[in-house]
């Protein structure tokens, strides 16, 4: 828009979005991020995003970065330089990457097994700061040349707070999943484990299903975990980000196919890798999509002695109708629901609930307007029917993620109370 008159041109016109423009120093191009697929959705879609330039005044957008497979974000023009700097997930590491809009060459600028994201420049686009963290470091700020040379961490916020904790590593591993695919994921010990004794563990789900991933980053709940005594088994099954397209597109049409034979196959390719872990004391977590994922694999298997869902869906049908997630469901699923209402009633938990046995507490904030209450109510109500010891933990004023410090404790203790019972015989939920 062209503050002195008002007059408004349109720059782009396209079948899909387009988001965060970022103009060039010159301000002659804009940059921005978007999508190809005329039918997506701004809630974690599964077509990763693209990094596109187009004149300022409008034309024929020039995608960039084509040669990278990732999902790319957080867009920034080097003051005045020939870069546009961004960010993606790669393989469990989160890389700061560049690219030159003259020739299309894509360089690694920060990267490794760590998470490095929300950078910004000096004034002369000289040098750049940016959030790093891994598994046993929340994130601190760090400072390097605009090449990624010299780098340094500025900040040690969370020092003090780490001090004198027993905090644990997390092991990467790979394995074959059921059609050949190759998945990632992570083992962690108990805190204090002993050669030669079996721990109770607990198998975690991220959330998502597409704009999440586990990895190489600072995992507050794993830490609890470990630090109770549990160990912890995470993997990214098909679906998570940081793998390319195709392996993002994995779960579409196929929510509780294909990403639980890999959840599966991973925890017993960890069960194969670490004797320490104790297959007779096997718990399982996740929230929203990984909530959906526990409520599916308690209907799928009786493996786990436990269960805790947080935020969870179980009827894809009456979901799409009350949250605000409409656009996600008809993406993922490829049309609305009463154009084939079985196909949705065929990938809720509720539609295989009678074969739960799974003790399962639900975690949920009353006022969640991405996974209304109600999805807990229905799964935790045909449980109670079907004899299932169940429990249903609600917040007043909390939404899709808690806030107040006493509610995050809470449904923390609640947790491992939970996990105690059950895997343990200790205690009580």
């Amino acid at each position: 828009m062209a503050v002195a008159t008002g007059v408004v041109t349109r720059v782009t016109k396209t079948e899909s979005a387009e988001f965060s423009p970022r103009f060039s120093s010159g301000s002659d191009s804009i940059t921005f991020e978007g999508w190809v697929r005329p039918h997506n959705t701004k809630d974690s879609p599964a077509e990763d995003q693209h990094l596109f330039i187009v004149g300022a005044d409008g034309g024929v957008p020039r995608q960039l970065a084509r040669s990278l497979d990732r999902r790319i974000t957080e867009t920034v023009w080097q003051p005045g330089g020939k870069y546009v700097y961004f960010s993606a997930a790669d393989r469990g590491a989160n890389i700061i990457y560049r690219v030159s809009p003259s020739n299309d060459k894509v360089e690694s600028v920060i990267g490794g097994r760590f998470q490095a994201r929300s950078f910004s420049f000096d004034a002369k686009g000289t040098s750049m700061a940016f959030l790093r963290t891994d598994d046993v470091h929340p994130a601190e700020v760090f400072i390097s040349a605009s090449d990624g040379k010299n780098e340094r961490q500025l900040t040690n916020h969370n020092g003090a707070a780490l001090a004198g904790l027993a905090l644990q590593g997390a092991e990467e591993f790979w394995f074959n999943s059921f059609d050949g695919t190759q998945v990632q994921g992570w083992v962690m010990k108990p805190v204090g484990a002993e050669p030669g004794k079996r721990y109770p563990t607990i198998l975690t789900i991220h959330g998502g299903p597409h704009s999440s991933a586990f990895g190489f980053n600072w995992i507050e709940l794993h830490q609890l975990l470990t630090g109770a005594g549990y160990g912890v088994v995470f993997i990214n099954p098909r679906g998570s980000v940081g793998y390319g397209q195709s392996f993002s597109d994995g779960s579409v049409l196929n929510w509780g196919g294909g990403d639980y034979k890999d959840l599966m196959r991973g925890l017993d390719a960890a069960i194969e890798q670490n004797a320490w872990i104790d297959t007779t004391r096997l718990g399982v977590t996740g929230g929203s999509y990984g909530g959906f994922m526990t409520n599916w694999v308690i209907t799928q298997t009786p493996r786990f002695k436990a269960a805790v869902a947080t935020a969870s869906l179980s009827n894809l049908i009456s979901f799409y109708g009350t949250s605000l997630y409409t656009d996600l469901v008809e993406a993922e699923f490829d049309q609305r629901p009463w154009d084939n209402y079985p196909m949705l009633w065929q990938w809720s938990p509720l539609a295989h609930v009678e074969h739960a046995t799974t003790p399962t507490l639900f975690i949920h904030g009353e006022s969640d307007n991405d996974v209304p209450i109600t999805q807990a109510e229905e799964m935790y109500t045909a449980l109670r029917k079907l004899g299932v010891d169940a429990m249903l933990a609600r917040y007043p004023g909390e939404g899709h993620g808690f806030h107040r410090p006493i509610f995050i404790m809470d449904s923390n203790k609640r947790m491992l109370n939970w996990f105690d019972k059950y895997l343990r015989g200790v205690g009580k939920p």
